[in-house]
């Protein structure tokens, strides 16, 4: 992984975008989402960034980049249609530890803006590492049709709600519970009944867990699909004998949450009390024994490659 995905809070962060044109114009329709506080540098301005001067959103000064611009900044871009000044001021900026941005030149650039999908407090972003932006255009366009507008004010909402969650759910694993099922009963809408919703998740937390079975020997890139919304859900991991050192095949890693804890394989009666009380486990066993727990617990999904 070349780029590691960061969400960078822009409140009070500084921005200096250099060059007014058509491509920095790209950029400030972005950045000007944000709560960054954004300068321009640039002799000649596009009308669209003359009109975000006129509303306060950006400051902009009327000339050249110089050499002492590039300071007290935390991020840079360098969108201007000389492509040696880019470089040079590039370059720059990285010896001043500042990050910094080259349009359309990934060598140069300390850090890459991804293509977003934006849904309020809901953001994707996807990225081919400079490599295909076209491509991740075509993913985003996928994405916008896949997550509606509604997600927008829904997420609002349910930030609204999550201090009197905490209040009346004490533990953690009931509070996802709780706002499993809140997504349930609500899916992605937001409308009249969301709230009924909310106050009707309230009413069921108690639930059984949830057993998953993997050979270990199976190659867990090779699951289907409707494997990976019950893995998101494990809340710890069995296995006998650990092949890496956390315990766990990096496949099976990709695949699960990052909290999920890492243990021994219990004993049948551990893992039924566990089952019980709403454990969700994944249990990577070898094949007789992988029979066995199936045999003991036909409530078990064994997850196949290939199948179910």
């Amino acid at each position: 992984m070349q780029y590691f995905p960061l969400f960078v809070d822009t409140k009070n962060l500084q921005v200096l975008v250099v060059g007014a044109g058509e491509v920095a114009t790209r950029k400030l329709d972005l950045l000007s989402r944000t709560e960054a506080d954004i300068t321009v540098i640039a002799p000649d301005i596009a009308q669209e960034i003359q009109s975000y001067h006129q509303k306060g959103r950006i400051r902009l000064h009327r000339r050249v980049i110089e050499a002492a611009d590039i300071a007290d900044y935390d991020v840079i871009y360098m969108a201007t249609a000389n492509e040696q000044l880019n470089k040079d001021y590039a370059v720059l900026a990285t010896q001043k530890g500042i990050w910094v941005n080259v349009v359309d030149n990934p060598s140069f650039c300390r850090f890459i803006t991804p293509s977003i999908v934006d849904r309020g407090r809901l953001v994707v972003a996807i990225s081919t590492a400079g490599a295909a932006p076209v491509f991740a255009r075509t993913i985003r366009c996928r994405l916008e049709t896949l997550l509606p507008q509604s997600l927008s004010p829904l997420f609002d909402f349910v930030a609204s709600k999550r201090t009197e969650v905490q209040q009346k759910i004490s533990s953690g694993k009931d509070r996802r519970l709780f706002w499993e099922r809140f997504f349930k009963l609500n899916s992605d809408r937001f409308d009249s009944v969301t709230e009924a919703h909310y106050q009707d998740a309230f009413s069921s937390l108690a639930a059984d867990g949830e057993i998953l079975l993997l050979d270990e020997n199976d190659n867990a890139a090779l699951l289907p699909i409707a494997a990976m919304p019950l893995l998101q859900k494990i809340e710890v991991i069995y296995r006998d004998s650990p092949l890496t050192e956390n315990g766990v095949s990096t496949d099976i890693n990709e695949l699960i949450r990052r909290d999920a804890s890492r243990e021994a394989v219990p004993n049948l009666s551990e893992i039924a009390a566990k089952y019980h009380h709403g454990e969700r486990m994944l249990l990577l066993l070898d094949t007789e024994k992988l029979k066995k727990f199936k045999a003991h617990f036909p409530m078990a999904k064994h997850l196949q490659p290939g199948a179910l």
